[in-house]
């Protein structure tokens, strides 16, 4: 393993050729850094937590028990994008990853991002500063998720799928990209969330509709079409209820 002044190691750790550490590193028990990793300054790794090669870990960092971080994806026939090989995992200085936490290579996310217990977040994805990424939550590939977001518990956000800065996504969302459902060669593409817009528990968004700025989707709702900014919607299918500009309310149709 070698000396590594002002660093702390727990039993049974493996280190590989090429991985870097700047000072003040504490890393648990039974856990794995595979070749070129690079970790910063004042990094705190949990037991039992796999580093794959690469990966970069900024300062300040802070990683869970049991953690998988910069794995690279799998490639079958059913794969409609061909999955190549990936760039390192970046994580940004001061984020915290929670135990059991899964982050593919290819992926950034920002300074301060938080990770909950059991998240997973796929190949190719961006996450900016701030945001939160909620206990078992998946975010899928080639999604960007903008600053200061919040997704919370459970919920899933597709692949092929853009979330501006200050969104706002309740427990158990769902949303989807395939239109067909994997009966034609349809392009996937998923919701577009647009600043400042909200998301209630249990909502479901198909794919290519957008949310328009600072709107509310209502929980439980189904999303089939755009939304307007600033409006209100309920229901499903949802309809609008409320526009947050001219004050006015509708009554949902019962049609």
């Amino acid at each position: 393993m070698g000396s590594h002044p002002n660093c702390t190691f727990g039993n049974y750790v493996i280190i590989e050729d090429g991985v870097t550490f700047g000072e003040n590193v504490t890393i648990g028990n039974h856990v794995i850094i595979e070749e070129g990793a690079r970790i910063g300054q004042n990094v705190t790794i949990g037991h039992h937590t796999v580093i794959a090669r690469e990966t970069i870990l900024m300062d300040d960092v802070i990683i869970g028990c049991g953690a998988t971080l910069g794995c690279q994806p799998y490639q079958t026939a059913k794969v409609q994008q061909r999955v190549a090989a990936q760039g390192p995992l970046i994580i940004g200085s001061g984020s915290r990853i929670g135990h059991g936490a899964v982050i593919y290579a290819g992926t950034r996310l920002g300074k301060e991002v938080l990770v909950g217990d059991l998240a997973s977040i796929r190949e190719s994805t961006l996450v900016g500063d701030g945001t939160i990424i909620g206990r078992n939550a998946k975010v899928e590939c080639r999604t960007v998720v903008g600053k200061s977001c919040v997704i919370q518990t459970g919920a899933y956000i597709t692949a092929d799928m853009f979330i501006e800065d200050d969104v706002f996504i309740g427990p158990e969302v769902s949303t989807s990209n395939d239109k067909y459902m994997s009966r034609s060669p349809y392009p996937l593409k998923g919701p577009h969330i647009k600043q400042g817009a909200s998301i209630g528990n249990n909502a479901t968004l198909l794919p290519t509709v957008c949310v328009g700025r600072n709107a509310v989707v209502g929980a439980g709702a189904v999303v089939t079409r755009d939304v307007p900014d600033h409006t209100t919607v309920a229901g499903a299918p949802a309809k609008p209820i409320r526009n947050k500009l001219d004050g006015k309310s509708s009554e949902v149709s019962k049609k």
